[in-house]
Protein backbone atom coordinates (compact mmCIF):
# COMPACT_ATOMS: atom_id res chain seq x y z
CA UNK A 1 0.00 0.00 0.00
CA UNK A 2 1.60 3.28 -1.09
CA UNK A 3 1.20 6.72 0.48
CA UNK A 4 2.00 8.37 3.79
CA UNK A 5 3.39 6.36 6.68
CA UNK A 6 1.08 5.67 9.62
CA UNK A 7 1.80 7.77 12.70
CA UNK A 8 -0.77 5.76 14.68
CA UNK A 9 -1.75 2.15 13.99
CA UNK A 10 -4.51 0.52 16.05
CA UNK A 11 -5.04 -3.14 15.19
CA UNK A 12 -7.82 -5.30 16.62
CA UNK A 13 -7.87 -3.42 19.92
CA UNK A 14 -10.19 -4.62 22.67
CA UNK A 15 -10.58 -3.08 26.13
CA UNK A 16 -12.55 -5.24 28.52
CA UNK A 17 -13.51 -4.31 32.08
CA UNK A 18 -14.71 -6.70 34.76
CA UNK A 19 -18.03 -5.47 36.20
CA UNK A 20 -19.03 -7.86 38.97
CA UNK A 21 -19.57 -11.28 37.35
CA UNK A 22 -19.65 -9.81 33.82
CA UNK A 23 -17.09 -8.66 31.26
CA UNK A 24 -17.94 -5.37 29.55
CA UNK A 25 -16.23 -4.51 26.26
CA UNK A 26 -15.58 -0.76 26.09
CA UNK A 27 -13.75 -1.38 22.80
CA UNK A 28 -14.40 -4.41 20.62
CA UNK A 29 -11.85 -5.03 17.89
CA UNK A 30 -11.12 -1.46 16.74
CA UNK A 31 -8.72 -1.07 13.79
CA UNK A 32 -7.58 2.11 12.02
CA UNK A 33 -4.50 4.10 11.04
CA UNK A 34 -3.74 7.82 11.21
CA UNK A 35 -1.04 9.46 9.10
CA UNK A 36 1.36 12.24 9.97
CA UNK A 37 -0.40 15.61 9.68
CA UNK A 38 -3.96 14.30 9.85
CA UNK A 39 -6.69 16.10 11.83
CA UNK A 40 -9.09 13.36 12.94
CA UNK A 41 -12.23 13.57 15.06
CA UNK A 42 -13.44 10.58 17.07
CA UNK A 43 -17.17 11.01 17.58
CA UNK A 44 -19.83 9.05 19.42
CA UNK A 45 -22.48 9.10 22.09
CA UNK A 46 -21.75 8.60 25.77
CA UNK A 47 -20.65 5.00 26.30
CA UNK A 48 -19.50 4.53 22.70
CA UNK A 49 -15.87 3.93 23.73
CA UNK A 50 -14.33 7.21 22.64
CA UNK A 51 -12.87 8.10 26.06
CA UNK A 52 -11.45 4.60 26.43
CA UNK A 53 -9.86 4.91 23.01
CA UNK A 54 -8.40 8.31 23.91
CA UNK A 55 -6.85 6.84 27.08
CA UNK A 56 -5.21 4.08 25.05
CA UNK A 57 -3.93 6.50 22.39
CA UNK A 58 -2.55 8.69 25.18
CA UNK A 59 -0.76 5.75 26.85
CA UNK A 60 -2.87 6.22 29.98
CA UNK A 61 -4.35 2.72 29.60
CA UNK A 62 -3.43 -0.51 27.79
CA UNK A 63 -5.53 -2.66 25.48
CA UNK A 64 -6.79 -5.95 26.85
CA UNK A 65 -6.00 -7.44 23.43
CA UNK A 66 -4.74 -6.10 20.15
CA UNK A 67 -1.91 -3.80 19.19
CA UNK A 68 -1.24 -0.05 19.37
CA UNK A 69 1.79 1.37 17.57
CA UNK A 70 2.89 5.01 17.82
CA UNK A 71 5.68 6.12 15.46
CA UNK A 72 6.63 2.47 15.03
CA UNK A 73 6.84 1.86 18.80
CA UNK A 74 4.87 -1.09 20.18
CA UNK A 75 3.28 0.79 23.06
CA UNK A 76 2.02 -2.25 24.97
CA UNK A 77 5.59 -3.57 25.25
CA UNK A 78 6.76 -0.56 27.30
CA UNK A 79 7.04 -0.48 31.08
CA UNK A 80 5.49 2.33 33.15
CA UNK A 81 8.65 4.47 33.17
CA UNK A 82 9.00 4.25 29.40
CA UNK A 83 5.31 5.07 28.99
CA UNK A 84 5.74 8.18 31.15
CA UNK A 85 8.62 9.35 28.97
CA UNK A 86 6.61 8.68 25.82
CA UNK A 87 3.63 10.65 27.15
CA UNK A 88 5.80 13.62 28.10
CA UNK A 89 7.87 13.81 24.92
CA UNK A 90 5.61 12.54 22.14
CA UNK A 91 2.01 13.24 23.21
CA UNK A 92 0.37 16.60 23.89
CA UNK A 93 -2.90 16.59 25.86
CA UNK A 94 -5.71 19.15 25.71
CA UNK A 95 -8.59 18.59 28.14
CA UNK A 96 -12.13 19.97 28.40
CA UNK A 97 -11.37 21.42 31.84
CA UNK A 98 -8.05 23.05 30.80
CA UNK A 99 -6.13 21.57 33.80
CA UNK A 100 -4.03 24.69 34.33
CA UNK A 101 -2.31 25.31 37.67
CA UNK A 102 -4.20 28.31 39.16
CA UNK A 103 -1.27 29.99 40.92
CA UNK A 104 1.00 29.89 37.89
CA UNK A 105 1.06 32.40 35.05
CA UNK A 106 0.29 31.37 31.49
CA UNK A 107 4.03 31.33 30.80
CA UNK A 108 4.80 29.04 33.75
CA UNK A 109 1.95 26.68 32.88
CA UNK A 110 3.35 26.28 29.37
CA UNK A 111 6.85 25.69 30.75
CA UNK A 112 5.71 22.73 32.88
CA UNK A 113 6.16 19.92 30.29
CA UNK A 114 9.69 21.18 29.61
CA UNK A 115 10.48 21.13 33.32
CA UNK A 116 9.37 17.48 33.49
CA UNK A 117 11.48 16.64 30.44
CA UNK A 118 14.56 18.24 32.02
CA UNK A 119 15.04 21.16 29.62
CA UNK A 120 17.33 23.82 31.13
CA UNK A 121 15.59 26.92 32.47
CA UNK A 122 17.31 29.25 30.02
CA UNK A 123 15.84 27.28 27.10
CA UNK A 124 12.29 26.98 28.45
CA UNK A 125 11.24 30.62 28.36
CA UNK A 126 11.90 31.13 24.66
CA UNK A 127 10.01 28.00 23.66
CA UNK A 128 7.08 28.86 25.93
CA UNK A 129 6.89 32.40 24.53
CA UNK A 130 6.91 31.01 20.99
CA UNK A 131 4.10 28.56 21.81
CA UNK A 132 1.95 31.26 23.42
CA UNK A 133 2.50 33.59 20.47
CA UNK A 134 1.41 30.80 18.12
CA UNK A 135 -2.00 30.66 19.85
CA UNK A 136 -2.39 34.43 19.97
CA UNK A 137 -1.49 35.02 23.62
CA UNK A 138 1.81 36.87 23.39
CA UNK A 139 0.28 39.71 25.40
CA UNK A 140 -1.11 37.54 28.21
CA UNK A 141 1.97 35.63 29.37
CA UNK A 142 1.93 37.09 32.91
CA UNK A 143 -1.75 36.42 33.57
CA UNK A 144 -2.96 33.61 35.83
CA UNK A 145 -5.89 31.37 34.76
CA UNK A 146 -8.39 33.35 36.86
CA UNK A 147 -7.45 36.44 34.85
CA UNK A 148 -8.12 34.75 31.51
CA UNK A 149 -11.34 33.90 29.69
CA UNK A 150 -12.28 30.27 29.08
CA UNK A 151 -11.11 30.50 25.48
CA UNK A 152 -7.80 32.02 26.55
CA UNK A 153 -7.30 29.30 29.16
CA UNK A 154 -7.86 26.66 26.51
CA UNK A 155 -5.34 28.36 24.24
CA UNK A 156 -2.81 28.26 27.09
CA UNK A 157 -3.56 24.54 27.40
CA UNK A 158 -2.96 24.09 23.67
CA UNK A 159 0.34 25.99 23.90
CA UNK A 160 1.35 23.69 26.76
CA UNK A 161 0.40 20.66 24.66
CA UNK A 162 2.50 21.68 21.65
CA UNK A 163 5.54 23.21 23.36
CA UNK A 164 7.53 19.93 23.34
CA UNK A 165 6.68 19.42 19.65
CA UNK A 166 4.85 16.12 20.28
CA UNK A 167 4.13 13.50 17.64
CA UNK A 168 0.40 13.79 18.27
CA UNK A 169 -2.00 16.17 20.01
CA UNK A 170 -4.92 14.48 21.79
CA UNK A 171 -7.82 16.83 22.49
CA UNK A 172 -10.64 15.55 24.71
CA UNK A 173 -13.81 17.64 24.18
CA UNK A 174 -11.66 20.79 23.78
CA UNK A 175 -14.67 23.07 23.13
CA UNK A 176 -17.00 21.42 25.67
CA UNK A 177 -16.71 24.16 28.34
CA UNK A 178 -16.69 27.09 25.92
CA UNK A 179 -19.32 29.27 24.32
CA UNK A 180 -19.76 29.03 20.57
CA UNK A 181 -17.47 31.97 19.72
CA UNK A 182 -14.63 30.76 21.93
CA UNK A 183 -15.14 27.23 20.58
CA UNK A 184 -14.77 28.48 17.02
CA UNK A 185 -11.54 30.26 17.99
CA UNK A 186 -10.13 27.04 19.46
CA UNK A 187 -11.04 25.08 16.33
CA UNK A 188 -9.29 27.72 14.25
CA UNK A 189 -6.14 27.19 16.37
CA UNK A 190 -6.35 23.45 15.63
CA UNK A 191 -6.73 24.17 11.92
CA UNK A 192 -3.58 26.31 11.97
CA UNK A 193 -1.69 23.58 13.84
CA UNK A 194 -2.87 20.97 11.32
CA UNK A 195 -1.87 23.23 8.42
CA UNK A 196 1.57 23.40 10.03
CA UNK A 197 1.88 19.61 10.01
CA UNK A 198 0.59 18.66 13.48
CA UNK A 199 -1.21 15.33 13.91
CA UNK A 200 -4.40 15.91 15.91
CA UNK A 201 -6.94 13.45 17.31
CA UNK A 202 -9.97 15.20 18.80
CA UNK A 203 -12.66 13.40 20.79
CA UNK A 204 -16.08 15.03 20.75
CA UNK A 205 -19.76 14.15 21.09
CA UNK A 206 -20.68 17.21 19.02
CA UNK A 207 -21.24 16.31 15.36
CA UNK A 208 -20.83 19.94 14.24
CA UNK A 209 -17.44 20.17 15.94
CA UNK A 210 -16.39 16.78 14.53
CA UNK A 211 -17.05 17.99 10.99
CA UNK A 212 -14.31 20.59 11.44
CA UNK A 213 -11.78 17.75 11.18
CA UNK A 214 -10.45 16.31 7.93
CA UNK A 215 -11.72 12.87 8.88
CA UNK A 216 -14.38 11.57 11.28
CA UNK A 217 -14.31 8.17 12.97
CA UNK A 218 -17.71 7.37 14.48
CA UNK A 219 -17.83 4.89 17.38
CA UNK A 220 -20.86 2.97 18.59
CA UNK A 221 -20.85 0.24 21.25
CA UNK A 222 -17.06 0.04 21.18
CA UNK A 223 -16.82 -0.51 17.43
CA UNK A 224 -16.19 1.73 14.44
CA UNK A 225 -19.60 2.49 12.96
CA UNK A 226 -18.22 4.67 10.17
CA UNK A 227 -14.96 6.25 9.00
CA UNK A 228 -14.83 8.98 6.38
CA UNK A 229 -11.58 7.53 5.12
CA UNK A 230 -7.81 7.45 5.33
CA UNK A 231 -6.68 6.99 1.74
CA UNK A 232 -2.97 6.78 1.10
CA UNK A 233 -1.79 5.64 4.54
CA UNK A 234 0.76 2.87 4.36
CA UNK A 235 2.11 0.55 7.02
CA UNK A 236 5.70 1.74 7.74
CA UNK A 237 6.89 -1.78 8.62
CA UNK A 238 8.80 -3.63 5.87
CA UNK A 239 6.48 -5.95 3.96
CA UNK A 240 9.16 -8.65 3.78
CA UNK A 241 9.74 -8.77 7.54
CA UNK A 242 7.84 -11.79 8.93
CA UNK A 243 8.11 -10.37 12.46
CA UNK A 244 6.24 -7.23 11.39
CA UNK A 245 2.95 -9.08 10.93
CA UNK A 246 0.37 -8.16 13.55
CA UNK A 247 -0.35 -10.71 16.23
CA UNK A 248 -3.78 -12.35 15.97
CA UNK A 249 -6.56 -10.63 17.87
CA UNK A 250 -10.17 -11.52 18.17
CA UNK A 251 -13.13 -11.63 20.46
Amino acid sequence: MTGRAAMIAVEGVWRTYRMGPNDVNALAGVTFQIALGDFVAVCGASGSGKSTLMNILGCLDRPTRGRYTLEGIEVQSLDEDALAVLRNRRIGFVFQTFNLLPRMTALRNVELPMIYSGLPRQDRRGKALEALAAVGLAGRIGHRPSELSGGEQQRVAIARAVVNRPAIILADEPTGNLDSKAGEEILEVFHRLADGGATIVMVTHNARVALQAQRVIQLADGRIASDTGAAGIRDPRPAHDPESAPSPAGP
